[in-house]
């Protein structure tokens, strides 16, 4: 039996995720984590400057999953309730939500040059 690929991983992150009051030794210790992390091809993150304000993901972190049947699931977190999603039309609002994410945040290469000059490479 051989593995397939490895499944695809695409994420955003805002760069108020990776800085704050922990302290810059803390701080490059993360950014260093999420270079790593993301390094094999199947990975894929943006980042969303702190300077664009407003974005679509302030409602906080949500994932979508594909199987390999072609069906779509979700999962909503937040600190008092957490949601498991299955209705298409949610499922929708979650992909356009992810989509304006995407066209608000640095694309990978420009994401992983600014992580990188926040760590002091």
């Amino acid at each position: 039996m051989t593995a397939g690929p490895p499944p695809r991983r695409s994420s955003w992150t805002s760069t108020s995720c990776a800085g704050g009051p922990a302290g810059r030794r803390v701080m490059r210790g993360q950014i260093e984590h999420i270079l790593e992390a993301t390094e094999p091809r199947h990975v894929e993150l943006q980042v969303v400057p702190r300077e664009r304000g407003v974005h679509a993901g302030l409602d906080g972190p949500f994932q979508l999953a594909e199987t390999a049947e072609n069906e779509w699931f979700g999962y909503c977190e937040g600190q008092e309730n957490s949601q498991f999603i299955v209705n298409p039309k949610t499922i929708s609002v979650l992909h356009m939500r992810y989509a304006k994410l995407r066209s608000q945040a640095l694309n990978p290469e420009e994401s992983r040059s600014l992580l990188e000059q926040m760590r002091g490479a």
